[in-house]
């Protein structure tokens, strides 16, 4: 992995691991279709934006109706089940189910596009998820009045964005990766807009709660998603998915630093096992 794309990947896992306390905060306030669908409109605005200062608008219509797949399947559906599960289960727990998205992503990669995963690749993943459920044993819990079904909710939205990650690599290779994210924001934000009229919430939201969804737009979704097409144009579904491997350890970092919760040997412990194994899956780690 080059210099440039270590640092795409480490920059997206802390975009994507804050991205589940703004979750926490304004979910309760907007409900889970509204801040899912007002968080993809905010990403389409700045990317949209973005795609026509720098070139590439008109590779949004050609394409419109597998942006509209991509959409559903990597931002309407995850965000709005992840958005449902922050609902019932902490911030900690929510990042440890993402986390299964690369075992997704390369089980249907292997099954669908016939990929090939070396055994250290194949390794990486197993000891990244035996990471994951150290955290898991440690951090990770029910909020109070929590629901089965978030767990539920989260690993489908896993799913979802396992499949996501190899349509793109499928379909939109010819498709320069910020005009994806910019069209998969778009056509998302289109798909729930009917939703959103029907359940936007009757008290206005408070200003932190618009903060945190602002956030969740710009940074978590906007800038998030342009880092994470380039990282499959570059480098591949597998590779570039392994990031959520990340995402629990800077869930729990951003919990320390601006929740004032405590970090624990386990936790120390689960984040370098987590290290390890993706080094190993995204080959940081050679063979020799």
């Amino acid at each position: 992995m080059k210099l440039r794309d270590l640092f795409d990947f480490t920059l997206l896992a802390a975009l994507w691991g804050a991205s589940f306390l703004f979750l926490r905060i304004a979910a309760p306030a907007f409900g889970p279709i509204v801040i899912a669908d007002l968080r993809t409109a905010i990403a389409a605005l700045g990317l949209l934006s973005l795609l026509a200062w720098r070139g590439g608008v008109e590779e949004l219509a050609p394409n419109a109706l597998r942006f509209v797949l991509l959409g559903a399947l990597n931002s309407a559906i995850p965000f709005t089940l992840f958005a449902y599960a922050a609902l019932s289960i902490t911030a900690g727990l929510a990042s440890i189910l993402n986390a299964t998205v690369p075992l997704f992503a390369a089980l249907i990669a292997w099954l669908w596009l016939r990929d090939k995963l070396t055994w250290m690749q194949w390794a990486g993943l197993v000891i990244g998820f035996g990471g994951v459920l150290w955290l898991s044993a440690d951090s990770a819990s029910f909020k109070p009045g929590g629901d089965g079904w978030a767990i539920v909710a989260g690993l489908v939205a896993s799913l979802s964005y396992g499949i996501s990650g190899n349509l793109t690599k499928r379909y939109f290779a010819h498709v320069r990766p910020l005009a994806v994210a910019t069209g998969s924001q778009i056509a998302a934000a289109a798909l729930l807009l009917p939703f959103t009229v029907f359940y936007f919430p009757a008290a206005m939201p408070s200003v932190l709660d618009w903060g945190a969804l602002i956030a969740l737009g710009v940074f978590c979704t906007g800038i998030a998603y342009a880092l994470y097409f380039r990282l499959i144009a570059r480098l591949g579904p597998a590779k570039a998915m392994a990031v959520t491997f990340l995402i629990p350890a800077f869930a729990i970092l951003w919990g320390v630093l601006f929740l004032a919760e405590s970090v624990t040997w386990v936790m120390l412990g689960g984040c370098a096992v987590i290290l390890i194994g993706t080094a190993l899956a995204t080959q940081m780690i050679s063979r020799r």
